[in-house]
């Protein structure tokens, strides 16, 4: 259960008005996010191809981690006590480190890349190691076991640093795969067992709207790259349509998640009896998918604003369907576990970007069809379910 603050403890006391808010601290340590979440925006428009996709899918989910791994640290711990607000501070140093070597990582910057992120992860989880002691018996032995596996992890991360750009990408990979899966494996560590999602005393309200934060971040970064690029664009009547598609498609990814699904979901995880095993699917895992489709489909945006009428090559149609493509995935993982239903809209517009990928379309027409795609799905998902906004706890038996 969660601990009543003392004079002397840095945890979180009980939340009140249903959970604990975000606090200004945790929202201006976000800030190192938005430039990163634009750094890799770039660095994948810079290097549209199968490489330059893994990479910044491998970049994106070491970016991730980081920022996930520090909410579920300040949903136990009180960001208003000074340690903590301390802590919050070194790691946005860390942060700010960590993305401008981003377009680097691969290249000369491997080790600052490296050597920030592992301090970054670590030592956060050795802050809340001294934070936790003598106060939470269960999760002080749980951030035992998360630090030895990011330990491990260390070992990979810095040995990808140790070695050219061909080698670091499957060194950095393993480490990757060390880290995603010790959630699921209950961090299991010899001599400590392993956890369970109830023993992870997470307070739900509060880490779904931690993430609900991140998918604005990343919703804005593509409105920034918009507005940045259409301001130095003349004002023509193909870049004012190419402005106004992709800010359309932008409105549509913001209604899909946030009209209904996210409320819904805070309130299923804050109800719930294992608020531990929904963070970890829905909020830990599944929204990594859908700020990758906001990446990707920032990338699109940038294409459409300056190439409208080029031939568009197979990279670019792949992100201009693709990022749309990944969104609607991570909706229906993430609706399909905070809601249990299906949704019918969505997949129907999979199904149509599938035939959109098809075509041999211009940047523009192409990126105004998958844009009329999402606008579609955000309206059928809405009529559909028309009435039931306000009754987030419950869960619809019909498909959207």
């Amino acid at each position: 259960m969660l601990i009543e603050n003392s004079q002397h403890s840095l945890l979180r006391g009980k939340p009140e008005n249903g959970h604990h808010r975000v606090t200004f601290v945790e929202l201006f340590f976000d800030l190192v996010f938005v430039f990163a979440v634009t750094q890799l925006s770039h660095f994948l428009l810079e290097q549209l191809s199968l490489l330059g996709a893994l990479q910044t899918t491998l970049l994106l989910m070491a970016v991730w981690w980081v920022w996930i791994y520090t909410s579920w640290v300040t949903n136990w711990l009180d960001p208003d006590a000074t340690p903590v607000r301390l802590m919050l501070f070194a790691l946005m140093v860390a942060g700010l480190l960590l993305s401008t070597s981003l377009p680097q990582a691969f290249g000369a910057r491997g080790w600052a890349f490296a050597g920030a992120y592992v301090a970054m992860q670590l030592g956060r989880s050795l802050f809340t190691l001294w934070a936790l002691a003598g106060r939470n018996e269960v999760n002080f032995r749980n951030f035992q076991r998360i630090s030895a596996w990011l330990g491990l992890s260390a070992l990979f991360w810095f040995a990808g640093a140790c070695v050219d750009a061909p080698a670091r990408l499957p060194l950095w990979a393993l480490a990757l795969i060390i880290e995603y899966a010790s959630p699921a494996l209950g961090f299991w560590t010899p001599g400590l067992g392993r956890s369970t999602t109830a023993d992870w005393d997470v307070e739900g309200g509060h880490l779904a709207e931690r993430c609900g934060l991140f998918v604005i971040i990343a919703l804005g970064e593509s409105i920034v790259v918009t507005g940045a690029k259409f301001a130095a664009l003349a004002w023509t009547i193909t870049t004012v349509m190419a402005f106004v598609v992709a800010l359309i498609g932008t409105i549509a990814m913001w209604w899909i998640y946030f009209n209904i699904a996210a409320e819904r979901a805070s309130a299923r995880i804050t109800a719930s009896t294992d608020p531990g095993r929904l963070a970890r699917l829905a909020y830990t895992y599944v929204h990594i998918v859908l700020v990758g489709g906001i990446i990707v489909s920032a990338v699109a945006d940038e294409l459409i604003l300056s190439h409208p009428w080029d031939e568009a090559e197979t990279s670019a149609r792949a992100v201009l369907i693709g990022g749309p493509a990944l969104y609607l995935i991570g909706n229906i993982l993430f609706k399909r576990a905070t809601a249990s239903r299906m949704v019918l809209s969505h997949f129907v517009g999979l199904g149509l970007l599938g035939c959109l990928s098809l075509a041999t379309l211009p940047p523009l027409p192409l990126g105004a069809a998958s844009s009329l795609v999402m606008v579609l799905v955000a309206t059928w998902e809405t009529l559909s379910l028309k009435g039931e906004g306000g009754s987030a706890a419950g869960t619809p038996t019909r498909p959207s």
